[in-house]
């Protein structure tokens, strides 16, 4: 089966710092402790049962956990799978020398301890309610891979991984595809396909193109463009359908850049976009437009938020008020600083750059100067954005770990990879109050107790604006008619997350 994909899949050690694309082959050679579907349900995966307080596999007091481990499973080289892995995959997160892709949860672990091959027990330093979650989003890697490597950040496992999961590493063709093999030793049912080829298509009409003419069989990241829907759900022997996903679109700003740093910027261009033309006009209307980071169908999303309103006068107003004032070509400046910038995001989004060109004119009438300098997926999603050398970026987000709604790993002072920290806070964001509200509803089991806390917390990022929120994504899924399986998640980045048992009908 032929998979597109917008993006090339660049990090295939699923624990350094990685975007949803490379969660899309990780499903694939991978495997966690334990999964989650599509309807908010744990699995048992590479543990024998989903630990919880009733079965024993977590205290009462949610401190100590123990994890049964399945006894038939191997790696791709043939070497068997043991507790020493788990043990080597959770100590290699939170290792200080090792570029992790999150320490959220992990480091609150102690006392972490092999008993058996099939066993292992730790327990929390304090209560971690996300904890399961995270583990349902933590793939394992073999801990003989990194034996012997001196500098575990350039291991040559992270360029020919070995993992468990139902397919194994073939080939790579950089800048065009990735080919996996079926793992004939995979220790659950599947995988039903002897080899799944991950093509790379940057530009979104030609990926279109390539499915209409069936030379892709499934479209994946970022799917196909809304201006074509009209044309795709009427494709012979195609499956064409809508899926309001947990993504989010951003207007994403990095808040180390002196010009982002004065709040009343943030907030004079969320007034200058005129969010429901660009959804009604660019996107057919397919997405919805909101104001938080939380999607939608969760049970924690605030629908009492601000609501976003278009009015270029009070944008004005603000940028007046602040100290902005017109200078050369009528460019606003402060201080020496001039309200100019750029935006990035994937090239051949053609979709995003109508809208980039669409914002650079609104900003323009307030004066503010928007430059668009996009780049190749692969660039702009590798160090530029992870380590925050981006001014604004056009981008998707899942902010959440499947249906947690703890979003410490882009939120917290201390996830900022530009200043060391491990995490996705590529935005620099820092609220104390924000920290705090986040440790809070952490330690915190009951849902109703902790959706008091991330109400509280929706409405102090709403009014920080370290992102301006646009819409959620309402994904265009296509797939050839007889492939079978193809069901979207909303507690995973990626629809790959059930690759295994993908297969074509009869």
């Amino acid at each position: 089966m032929v998979i597109g994909f917008s993006q090339e899949p660049t990090v295939f050690n699923p624990l350094m710092p990685h975007i949803e694309v490379d969660d899309g082959l990780h499903f694939s050679l991978f495997d966690q402790l334990i999964g989650v579907d599509e309807k908010g349900n744990f699995f048992p995966k590479l543990a024998r049962e989903v630990p919880t307080t009733k079965n024993g596999g977590i205290s009462a007091d949610g401190l100590h956990f123990h994890i049964k481990l399945r006894d038939n499973v191997k790696w791709h080289d043939g070497k068997p799978f043991t507790a020493e892995d788990v043990k080597f995959t959770l100590e290699l997160l939170v290792d200080k020398e090792f570029r992790s892709w999150s320490r959220s949860g992990h480091e609150l672990i102690r006392d972490l301890k092999v008993v058996s091959p099939t066993e292992l027990t730790w327990r929390m330093e304090k209560p971690f309610a996300p904890y399961t979650s995270i583990l349902a989003a933590t793939f394992i890697v073999p801990k003989h891979a990194f034996e012997g490597v001196a500098d575990k950040n350039t291991a040559p496992f992270n360029t020919a991984p070995i993992g468990t999961g139902p397919f194994k590493w073939q080939q790579r063709v950089a800048g065009d595809h990735i080919e996996l093999v079926a793992n004939k030793s995979y220790f659950l049912e599947g995988p039903l396909l002897a080899r799944v080829i991950y093509k790379y298509i940057p530009d979104l009409n030609v990926m279109y193109t390539q499915f209409a003419s069936g030379d892709i069989d499934v479209v994946g990241l970022q799917w196909i463009t809304a201006d074509h829907y009209d044309e795709a759900k009427k494709l012979p022997n195609k499956v064409v359908d809508v899926f309001q996903s947990a993504i989010i679109e951003n207007f994403a700003f990095n808040l180390g850049k002196p010009q982002f740093q004065d709040p009343a910027v943030r907030e004079a261009l969320y007034y200058a976009i005129d969010k429901q033309t660009i959804i009604d006009a660019l996107y057919y209307g397919l997405p919805k437009a909101t104001e938080t980071y939380m999607p939608m169908q969760s049970f924690y999303f605030n629908p009492a938020l601000p609501k976003h309103e278009y009015n270029p006068d009070k944008a004005r107003q603000l940028l007046d008020d602040a100290g902005w004032k017109p200078g050369a070509g009528g460019i606003r400046e402060k201080n020496g600083v001039r309200l100019s910038f750029n935006n990035s995001t994937t090239a051949g989004n053609h979709l995003r750059e109508q809208m980039q060109q669409f914002m650079q004119q609104s900003f323009q009438e307030i004066g503010v100067e928007m430059k668009i300098a996009n780049l190749p997926p692969a660039v702009m999603w590798g160090d530029f954005w992870m380590q925050s050398k981006y001014d604004s970026a056009i981008v998707g987000l899942n902010y959440l770990i499947g249906s947690d709604p703890d979003t410490a790993n882009y939120m917290r002072s201390d996830a900022i990879p530009a200043q060391g920290g491990a995490g996705q806070n590529v935005f620099q964001y820092k609220n104390p109050e924000v920290d705090k509200l986040l440790d809070e509803g952490a330690t915190l089991f009951s849902p109703e107790a902790r959706k008091a806390v991330y109400l509280k917390l929706q409405a102090l990022v709403r009014k920080d604006m370290p992102f301006l929120t646009l819409f959620t994504f309402a994904n265009v899924r296509g797939h050839k008619q007889g492939a079978e399986n193809i069901t979207p998640n909303i507690n995973v980045r990626i629809d790959s997350w059930n690759v295994d048992s993908w297969h074509w009908k009869g």
